[in-house]
């Protein structure tokens, strides 16, 4: 069975910083890669950031690059997203993703990964 459990989203103003975190729950954890995509009302999910299984190599969106920071603790089964510098149009529904597979180079799209959670609403205010 595999879960995954997004929390840490929540209403902040354009500036601030919040942390989501993710928690994996799958039988055979090791080997994984993570993302994290988001989904505005009236827009497609879109590709935030992603993770390799070692924590190695890490992965950005354009819009995220330099704000956003991903990281994994694989003794805890975690992932997080510290984001700062948050704007308006970083709303959004966050989604947590796994993928079947160590290496998250290349993997941006929905496609590429094999579970997903629930997603954790992130609101920023101008």
């Amino acid at each position: 069975q595999v879960q995954l459990v997004e929390s840490g989203g929540g209403l902040v103003q354009a500036g601030g910083s919040l942390r989501l975190s993710c928690a994996v729950s799958i039988s055979t954890y090791s080997g994984y890669a993570m993302g994290w995509f988001r989904q505005a009302p009236g827009k497609e999910r879109e590709f935030v950031a992603a993770i390799n299984w070692s924590g190695a190599g890490t992965y950005y969106g354009d819009s995220v690059k330099g704000r956003f920071t991903v990281s994994r603790d694989n003794t805890k089964n975690t992932v997080h997203l510290q984001m700062n510098s948050l704007r308006p149009e970083d709303t959004a529904l966050y989604y947590c993703a796994a993928r079947r597979a160590p290496s998250a180079r290349g993997a941006t799209t929905l496609q590429d990964y094999d579970y997903w959670g629930q997603g954790t609403q992130v609101t920023v205010s101008s």
